[in-house]
C-alpha cells in the first residue's frame, strides 16, 4: 500500500463519511504507544503488531479489528483467521452511533493484545 496524507485518504469523502472515519481515528489515536499508518486505501493503528484499520466504501465505516479470540457480540459481518492465533474481524458501520462502546472495546482489547505483536506475549481479554 502507498503511503498517503489523511487529507489523501478523506478529501473527496462527503460531510457524514468524513465524521464517521474522525471519530475511528480519534479514538484510535487516543490509546497508549499507537502509531497511525494512512495509506491511499485505508488508515491503520498499530504497535508492533496492526491491530485496527478502516476505511470508506459506499458511506459505510469499514473496520478490521485483529483479536486473540474470536468474537460473536458484536457480530462481525465476517471474520477469519489471519495467523494461528489472531483472528481478523470486519465490521460494517453505517451510522455514527454504531461506533458505540461495544466496538470502541474491542479495539481498545485488540490494540493491548494484538498491537503488542503476539510473539511478545499479548494475551487474550
Amino acid at each position: 500500500m502507498a503511503e498517503a496524507s489523511w487529507h489523501e485518504l478523506t478529501g473527496d469523502l462527503d460531510d457524514d463519511d468524513l465524521a464517521m472515519i474522525t471519530a475511528f481515528r480519534r479514538f484510535c489515536r487516543g490509546l497508549p504507544d499507537v502509531e497511525e499508518r494512512i495509506h491511499t486505501s485505508e488508515v491503520a493503528y498499530a504497535g508492533a503488531r496492526v491491530f485496527a484499520s478502516g476505511y470508506i466504501k459506499s458511506h459505510y465505516l469499514e473496520l478490521g479489528i485483529e483479536l486473540l479470540r474470536e468474537v460473536t457480540d458484536p457480530k462481525p459481518r465476517t471474520s477469519f483467521a489471519t495467523s494461528k492465533r489472531v483472528t481478523m474481524h470486519r465490521y460494517s458501520l453505517r451510522h455514527p452511533e454504531q461506533f458505540d462502546d461495544a466496538i470502541r472495546a474491542l479495539i481498545r482489547e485488540a490494540s493491548e493484545t494484538v498491537g503488542p505483536g503476539t510473539r511478545t506475549g499479548g494475551t487474550p481479554k
